[in-house]
This record gives C-alpha cells, sequence and structure tokens, in this order.
C-alpha cells in the first residue's frame, strides 16, 4: 500500500445495536475492490511483523481470510517462511472450531460458507491454547480494545477456551484503518484484545 494511502473513512449510521453495526461496517467492506484488499493485505502482513508477538512467535493460532475481509494470506506465508508453526481454524459442525497446521496455499481446500481450511491432519479444539499469539477476525476494534466479530459465535468459544486453559497468548486483530471506531457495543463476557493492526500501523490496549 503506497505511503499514506488509508480508506475512506465512512461515518456508519445504524441503531446501536452490535447486528446495526455489523450491517454497516460489511456495506463499506462490499465496496472495495480485489486491488484495496490486495494492496491492504501486504500492508498489514509488514505492520503485523513489527509485533515481537507475532515477529517471535514459536506458533500462531491464524485464519485464513476470505472475500473483502482484510487479507491474511500474506501474512500466514511470512511467517511460514521464518519457520513459524501456524494453526489454521477448521469450521465443525457446532460452529466450534478444530484446528490444523497451514502448509502452504497448495494445501488449502475449500470448506463451508466459503471458508478455506487445511486439508491436513486435525489437532483438536484444544490445539489453540499452544499458540504465543491468536489472530482474531473481526470487523471493527474501539479505544478500550473491544471487538466485534461477525456474530457466529465460534471465536467466543476459542476466547473461553484460552481462559479456562489459563493461556495467555497475545489477541490481536487485523482490520482496515477505518474500522478502528470510536465505540463497540460491549457484553459482559467481552474482553479486549491486546492490538490492532491496520495497513497504517499498530496499536496496543491494556487488559
Amino acid at each position: 500500500m503506497p505511503p499514506g494511502k488509508e480508506f475512506v473513512r465512512t461515518v456508519i449510521k445504524y441503531d446501536g445495536s452490535k447486528a446495526g453495526l455489523r450491517r454497516g461496517l460489511l456495506a463499506v467492506r462490499s465496496g472495495l475492490t480485489s486491488d484495496d484488499v490486495a494492496e491492504a493485505g501486504a500492508a498489514l502482513a509488514r505492520r503485523a511483523l513489527e509485533l515481537p508477538e507475532l515477529a517471535q512467535a514459536g506458533t500462531v493460532a491464524a485464519y485464513v481470510s476470505v472475500g473483502r475481509e482484510p487479507g491474511t494470506r500474506a501474512l500466514l506465508e511470512a511467517l511460514r517462511r521464518r519457520g513459524v508453526r501456524v494453526l489454521l481454524p477448521v469450521l465443525l459442525e457446532d460452529n466450534d472450531l478444530d484446528w490444523a497446521a497451514y502448509e502452504g496455499p497448495d494445501r488449502l481446500v475449500r470448506a463451508g460458507r466459503g471458508l478455506l481450511e487445511p486439508d491436513g491432519p486435525r489437532l483438536g479444539p484444544e490445539a489453540v491454547t499452544t499458540a504465543d499469539a491468536v489472530l482474531l477476525p473481526g470487523l471493527a476494534v474501539d479505544g478500550r480494545g473491544m471487538r466485534l466479530g461477525r456474530g457466529g459465535g465460534s471465536y467466543d468459544r476459542v476466547l473461553a477456551r484460552l481462559e479456562r486453559a489459563g493461556a495467555t497468548p497475545s489477541r490481536v486483530v487485523l482490520l482496515y484503518d477505518s474500522e478502528v471506531i470510536p465505540e463497540v457495543p460491549a457484553e459482559p463476557h467481552d474482553g479486549p484484545v491486546d492490538a490492532v493492526v491496520t495497513p497504517s500501523g499498530l496499536r496496543r490496549f491494556s487488559r
């Protein structure tokens, strides 16, 4: 992404609910071009590796971006080339997540809901607890570090599993610049992430 380029910051009008905010954010994403997504993905990979928690990690739990999501594929390859063990989610029938090792783009297969998943052995839902850092998909984050997810609940289960296991990986969300917003509607069980990475830079939060 050229220096100084930033996706247009759009004022999203919504009814104050998570569902309304999700609709507004997804509408903005739908207007992005393939070039926008590719440029942002390359910039995100560079920025993300400025985080010591990722650059120095032995194991990272990540995900494969699809559609107009902020791109993760360049980052997945960069981590793999560094010798990082990358775990990718495998969606189960009950919306929970299993995990498998990332072994390159040619080892990804089409799965339900338009997702891409690794074709290797399944490691079990608890495999995420071995990660030094967890990349969380999201639609927005606010100044407190509160993250707005897609609403499926899969990553709520992941975060609850980490808490039960006493695991404390760094929790990082990748977003477009315009998706760092003043406030995300939060519920009592929601907790902040540790950092957000956008094409323009990094921001840390305190838990």
